[in-house]
């Protein structure tokens, strides 16, 4: 009979738990640090706001560089988020690669049509 408790112990898994854990604050305060300096944007803009104003927001280099990041930080934190359910919850191996190569795609995706938005402006 094998021991498998105290130093002797093995173990298993992906070993993603720190890592993750630590991704998803990191991304989740890139994200809220990008909110508030587009709520301060658009909280200075005097009277309505129209396409040249919103537009002008996303016209300045230092502002499509921290969307880009942002945009990065949320395809990442999104990641993590569903490729985390999918290990917990859908059990069949198969089904659960199908759907992480689908969230993986779709991801990509949405971040390429993000940039080719960014970048249109």
């Amino acid at each position: 009979m094998s021991v498998n408790y105290g130093s002797k112990r093995v173990v298993t898994g992906a070993h993603y738990g720190l890592r993750d854990w630590l991704a998803q604050r990191v991304t989740g305060l890139l994200m809220a640090l990008f909110t508030v300096a587009l709520l301060v944007q658009v909280l200075l803009i005097k009277g309505p706001i129209g396409y040249e104003q919103w537009a002008g927001i996303f016209a300045h280099q230092w502002m499509k560089f921290i969307t880009v990041g942002t945009l990065v930080a949320l395809a990442y934190h999104a990641w993590v988020g569903m490729r985390e359910i999918f290990m917990d919850y859908v059990q069949p191996a198969g089904l659960r690669i199908v759907l992480q190569v689908f969230v993986l795609v779709w991801l990509v995706g949405c971040l390429g049509w993000g940039l080719q938005v960014l970048w249109r402006l």
